[in-house]
């Protein structure tokens, strides 16, 4: 006879597996505000660009994808110079100094 399974333990684990997977995102993107240097903004000031950020067009985000990828790449630091510079660049309707920090919302 086969053992009856418990979906309540099965239940807790996924449960908790969910949970470790959401501190641990939350803590990669406080890691990730600190890489970019989003940490020099204020709060209020970060809050507006994500929210920018998720509403921007397609083709902004996919400017603000490219950046991000080249900032991997290039090991975060080196990146993050270039950044300030590349910004008015990397977005197409010439919105200044938000896509860094709209970066950290697309990852």
């Amino acid at each position: 006879m086969r053992k009856p399974r418990d979906f309540d333990a099965e239940l807790q684990a996924l449960t908790d597996k969910a949970r470790a997977l959401k501190t641990r995102k939350q803590g990669q993107l406080g890691e990730l505000v600190s890489a970019t240097g989003a940490d020099a903004l204020s709060i209020e000031q970060l809050a507006g660009a994500l929210l920018d950020a998720v509403a921007a067009d397609t083709a902004r985000k996919e400017a603000w994808r490219k950046s991000g990828v080249a900032f991997f790449r290039e090991g975060g630091a080196r990146a993050r110079k270039g950044a300030g510079r590349n910004a008015g660049s990397a977005s197409p309707s010439g919105a200044g100094a938000q896509p860094p920090s709209g970066e950290a919302g697309a990852a």
